[in-house]
């Protein structure tokens, strides 16, 4: 995927059982059934240097990938705190790691029902 990263986010967001795109704070987010929230894109938000996205990761995984690859990820602002990640879009991105870090902020959210319906996940 190539281009713009908004247009290869929203696709495989918009690609998850039930997922649904609405403006929030300003940019684009990704809810389950228009309620959780499992990924917000983040365009120099606040005016800071990054095109990125959040996303809520399972536990540890932030300090584990912040710690590795600062350059990549970050504790993003007013979720880090929750353990959620920043991932950097602007960056030479792996879209196939990418669509696993956005399958898997999907299933940490979404009901197991919905979860059973994701390509590989029961």
């Amino acid at each position: 995927m190539a281009g713009d990263p908004l247009v290869s986010l929203r696709r495989l967001c918009l690609a998850l059982p039930e997922a649904t795109e609405r403006l929030s704070h300003g940019e684009p987010a990704w809810f389950v059934r228009g309620k959780k929230t499992f990924v917000k894109y983040a365009d120099h938000h606040h005016q800071d240097d990054k095109v990125a996205f959040w996303c809520p990761a399972p536990p540890g995984a932030q300090e584990e990938l912040v710690g590795a690859e600062p350059e990549r990820f970050f504790r993003p602002p007013y979720v880090g705190h929750s353990g959620w990640i920043g991932v950097r879009l602007d960056v030479d991105v792996d879209w196939a790691e990418i669509e696993r870090i956005v399958t898997d902020a999907y299933c940490l959210v979404a009901p197991k029902y919905l979860i059973a319906q994701v390509p590989g996940r029961t």
